[in-house]
């Protein structure tokens, strides 16, 4: 059995997202995508809690499926427990920001959870509250509640709040976590890494590197994703995949066999990391946009307005890196570059997502071959050009086969990826003239 994971997303309370996240919404867009485990996100939200509570039932250990879903087949969304939270405090004389995925395997664990952090912080505020605690202190808290939890640094190269971060993180998981440290077995890559740039970092080679959305709305789930394999489903065995392929990937780390029927995490699929929005170095007020080597020459200073660029990701991973660009190490999990399916639809038409011809495309081929992660890995191109427009076709081989340009982000705004060349972008109005 072959399954895809997002376990990083948000609910309708917190900042900055949808209203229609809502568990209904997130459990029909997991099946549009084909997103079979989907995380909860937000539990530490008492609303959302609430709501879990109430519309959630028991599948396998540590899973869960909507109340008002009639069937327990495999095709029906499980979701699990997890939450977002936001450690922000002062240690070895400067501010740190630290984002952190927590994994839970039951109702009364969370319950244990949001009462002792609710006495650190207001647990009402956001979605993803914003607590003064040491990032050790958390994994100290919830680890003594249940050790079946899994702490997880979220998007962990990003500027402002990932663990790795060029603005308030830290140099290596020890730094952050202390004695903890042993208890942390993987990292989120996020949004403007993969894990190839993560390989060049030692715990980038001793930690697994899971993938995940982030999503603020249904329609952004998988943006980010990671797909399992094996005879077992539940809470337990997804965690024990995590651990597992931290020992197989490091030697310094002992794995102990998997038993007959786990699950093993077989790859991860990654937004094209120059699409983040913290990809490249520089500046949005002032339009500045800059390489680790552009930046080197004017000394991370701004040639517009001269105060400091925000430093990107490529940049911090190149100041932490002990091996060179390209580098793999042997047993790595593999990974896969994606464009969602409505930017590709999008583009092949002409114009902008959102749009009716874009929506009305994309339910289309929904309807032909059921989700949109079969259309993007595994439908050929002789029964797409059957479904669809030829442009359609050719953009979605394209992105499979990683031939697209990318004009990386910065300092906040998204890059952009394009399929087609300027030249063919010109003919793409004219439909078949094309190809």
């Amino acid at each position: 059995m072959k399954f895809i994971t997002d376990f990083h997303i948000h609910s309708k309370y917190s900042r900055a997202t949808s209203p229609k996240t809502d568990l209904e919404n997130l459990d029909k867009w997991a099946k549009i995508k084909g997103i079979q485990v989907l995380g909860t996100g937000d539990f530490t939200h008492p609303e959302w809690f609430k709501e879990l509570k109430e519309k959630l039932e028991p599948v396998e250990d540590g899973l869960f499926k909507l109340k008002s879903t009639r069937t327990v087949l495999v095709e029906t969304t499980r979701f699990v427990l997890t939450s977002e939270i936001s450690c922000i405090y002062s240690k070895g004389g400067r501010v740190r920001k630290v984002h952190i995925i927590v994994f839970a395997p039951s109702f009364e664990v969370v319950e244990k959870i949001n009462t002792q952090l609710g006495w650190i912080g207001n647990l009402k505020s956001d979605g993803r509250p914003i607590l003064g605690l040491d990032s050790k202190e958390l994994a100290k808290i919830v680890l003594n509640i249940s050790k079946d939890c899994l702490i997880v640094p979220a998007h962990c190269m990003t500027p402002w709040f990932g663990i790795f971060g060029s603005k308030s993180g830290f140099d290596s998981i020890e730094e952050c976590f202390e004695n903890y440290s042993k208890y942390i077995y993987a990292i989120e890559s996020g949004l403007s890494a993969d894990p190839a740039m993560l390989w060049r970092i030692p715990d980038g080679r001793n930690l697994t590197i899971i993938s995940n959305s982030d999503a603020h709305s249904p329609a952004k789930l998988g943006r980010e994703a990671n797909v399992f394999e094996g005879d077992e489903l539940s809470y337990n065995s997804i965690i024990n995949a995590i651990k597992n392929e931290r020992g197989r990937i490091s030697p310094i780390i002992g794995r102990s066999p998997s038993s007959p029927g786990s699950l093993s995490l077989i790859y991860t699929i990654e937004f094209h990391p120059e699409e983040g929005k913290y990809h490249y170095d520089g500046h949005r007020n002032c339009g500045i946009s800059l390489s680790p080597l552009e930046s080197k020459k004017y000394n991370n200073i701004c040639p517009h307005c001269g105060k400091p660029l925000t430093i990107g990701v490529l940049n911090r991973v190149e100041e932490l890196a002990d091996k060179p660009e390209g580098f793999r190490p042997e047993g790595a999990i593999p990974f896969k570059s994606l464009v969602p399916l409505e930017e590709i639809i999008a583009e092949s038409l002409g114009c902008n997502t959102g749009t009716k011809r874009v929506e009305a495309e994309y339910k289309n081929l929904i309807e032909k071959f059921g989700q949109e992660f079969k259309i993007l890995l595994d439908i050929s191109k002789t029964d797409l050009e059957s479904a669809t427009l030829s442009e359609i076709a050719e953009g979605i081989m394209r992105v499979r086969e990683g031939k697209v340009y990318v004009e990386p982000g910065f300092d906040g705004v998204f890059g952009k990826v394009r399929i087609f060349s300027k030249a063919e972008q010109r003919k793409l109005p004219n439909q078949k003239t094309l190809f």
